[in-house]
């Protein structure tokens, strides 16, 4: 079944200590994460410090992989991390615990039904980048996806709740790891130029190879000869594709939740629009979005308007 909708029983009211945690994550989150910050800002208070439970713990995750400590260093590191993850799930973290995140984790944990389960998966994911995996196909990538962002939707979803009666409701889940898969690779698009300098590539191989871009782009520029513009589009198009699956998550979330969600993949499908129209962009640097443009997505999002126009389109397509 899907999450509902409930509020915090009295049990998980906040003490001090967690309060404190909450906290901590919130800067972290602040700090590190704009884009994700847009969104979750537009959250009521529990949700938002849940959403930046998640965040912290997922930061740590990933910044274990990015990290400069050798592989061995770091896959003892993600170990410890996924025995701190156990002992979230089994209710073993005090609140008066040093760490903060795990803390925060845990408190979060037990006031709404979040699958920490995805939290495995992302470490499985990181797992993936330190041994230094590439993907032959598509097919190859997503799973890497699901593991990295797809994991991150569904514990996403288990913060937001489905609203009671939704139509569809049990596809939920499905719906927000397909839209975090439409966000991870608009995110690997993005950072083409930056993965190929830490001697990453995600791009499927067989795609590479049919645009001519199988030499990679270590030296910041496409290989001579190469479809780059095509290779670019047709990884829009898939991108693309998997917005209009995962927004379907839209209209079976609560207003403020459906916001967040609204705002985090607006932003992002704004970044594929820029990267559509200029694909070398994405070799020269980083691109991104202006705060206007960015809080413009945001009021957007909150006004319902995407989450509307999803609905009639869920409507129109039942009828059909």
């Amino acid at each position: 079944m899907s999450p509902t909708v409930e509020g915090p029983s009295h049990a998980t009211v906040p003490t001090a200590p967690v309060l404190a945690a909450y906290s901590y994550c919130e800067a972290v989150t602040g700090a590190q994460a704009r884009n994700f910050a847009y969104g979750i800002r537009l959250l009521p208070t529990d949700k938002r410090q849940a959403m930046s439970a998640l965040y912290a713990f997922s930061r740590r995750v990933d910044d274990i992989g990015d990290g400069t400590l050798p592989p061995v260093a770091k896959l003892t590191r993600l170990e410890e991390t996924r025995a701190l993850l156990g002992r979230i799930r089994e209710g073993a973290v005090d609140e008066d615990d040093t760490d903060p995140v795990a803390v925060a984790l845990d408190h979060a944990a037990r006031r709404f039904p979040i699958p920490l389960e995805g939290l495995d998966e992302l470490i499985d994911g990181v797992l993936m980048d330190v041994r230094g995996e590439t993907y032959e196909t598509w097919d190859d990538l997503k799973a890497y996806c699901r593991c990295v962002a797809g994991a991150i939707g569904r514990l996403s979803l288990g913060v937001f709740g489905t609203t009671p009666g939704a139509h569809d409701a049990a596809r939920a889940p499905e719906y927000a790891d397909t839209l975090g898969l439409a966000l991870q690779l608009t995110n690997i698009l993005r950072d083409i130029r930056e993965d190929a300098g830490n001697g990453r590539t995600y791009l499927p191989a067989e795609d590479l190879a049919k645009f001519g871009c199988a030499e990679g782009f270590d030296s910041g520029r496409a290989p001579a000869g190469a479809d780059f513009p095509g290779l670019i589009h047709h990884e829009v198009r898939r991108a693309r594709a998997l917005f209009v699956e995962g927004y379907r998550l839209l209209p079976m979330l609560d207003r403020r939740s459906g916001a967040c969600v609204a705002a985090m993949a607006g932003i992002y499908r704004r970044l594929l629009d820029r990267i559509e129209r200029e694909p070398y962009a994405v070799l020269r640097g980083r691109v991104s979005l202006p705060v206007r443009e960015k809080a413009y997505v945001a009021v957007r999002g909150l006004s319902g308007l995407d989450a509307r126009t999803i609905s009639r389109q869920s409507t129109r397509r039942r009828s059909l």
